[in-house]
């Protein structure tokens, strides 16, 4: 008998001991989509993007990378800025 039949995934990845990591993975891998829906949207380059940032593009590359999880709210506020949106956190 399956030990994990009638539980969610969530409970899961609690049990294997990764589901901070995984849905860390999840909301990076979202971020870096939304954005790269927004510069096909307003057809903004990375180079152009990075520019706006006063960043470099391997920095760019760095904080859309979905496997990179460790970015600070300084950087998601700079590259807000930088395609005309806002940061919005909040908790579920």
């Amino acid at each position: 008998m399956n030990k994990y039949s009638g539980s969610n995934f969530d409970d899961f990845l609690a049990e294997e001991g990764i589901l901070e990591e995984v849905s860390a993975r999840a909301l990076k891998r979202l971020l870096a989509l939304q954005i790269a829906d927004i510069m096909a949207e307003t057809n903004l380059s990375k180079a152009k993007l990075a520019e706006k940032m006063n960043t470099s593009r391997s920095q760019l590359d760095r904080l859309l990378d979905p496997d990179n999880t460790a970015v600070t709210l300084d950087s998601l506020e700079r590259l807000a800025r930088a395609v005309g949106k806002r940061v919005r956190i909040r908790f579920a």
